[in-house]
């Protein structure tokens, strides 16, 4: 029987589901207190919330949410905890790719939701290696910098030449 918690619960778990562009699903059998610390620290810097609840009550926030049962409950099983991620989706595989260098038995990836689809936990690793939203903003705009800039130094080069020439054809005739 649904008591008051609960319910508060689900429907923050579906609040973070409709507000996450990515969700990873993990789990962390045999991690550590010092582990889950420096994990939790890593998620927090990285702007992703890092939550453990229990897999029935996410399971019904995810179905609320309008994620497919089947999918989510062959995800949910043993101790999972989900990474949340509402502005850059790949910021959560970073921090697990680097969490794993030192600690590689402690925490695997069992499946994540990446803009609303389901991906296998191998899927993870191929969006670490991506370059963050900030990274492709800032090869943009100098992409699109550039050819400006390649214009101003091109007519600041004609100008000076030109202003030589001037400086010389003046010299010459004095």
């Amino acid at each position: 029987m649904p008591n008051e918690k609960k319910i508060k619960v689900v429907s923050e778990i579906e609040k973070r589901f409709n507000d996450s562009i990515a969700l990873y699903f993990t789990k962390y059998t045999g991690m550590d207190v010092i582990q889950a610390t420096k994990l939790r620290r890593s998620f927090r810097e990285n702007l992703v919330e890092y939550k453990v609840s229990k897999n029935t009550l996410t399971k019904i926030a995810a179905v609320k949410a309008g994620y497919d049962e089947k999918n989510i409950g062959d995800i949910l099983q043993g101790q999972i905890g989900i990474a949340y991620s509402e502005n850059d989706p790949t910021a959560p595989a970073k921090v697990i790719k680097e969490f794993k260098k030192d600690n590689e038995d402690c925490l695997e990836v069992v499946g994540l939701i990446f803009e609303g689809e389901f991906f296998d936990a191998d899927k993870y690793k191929e969006l670490a290696d991506l370059p963050s939203k900030d990274e492709l903003l800032t090869k943009l705009v100098i992409g699109l910098n550039s050819p400006m800039t390649k214009l101003a130094s091109t007519l600041n080069s004609v100008m000076i030449k030109f202003v030589t020439v001037l400086d010389a054809v003046k010299n010459n005739k004095e």
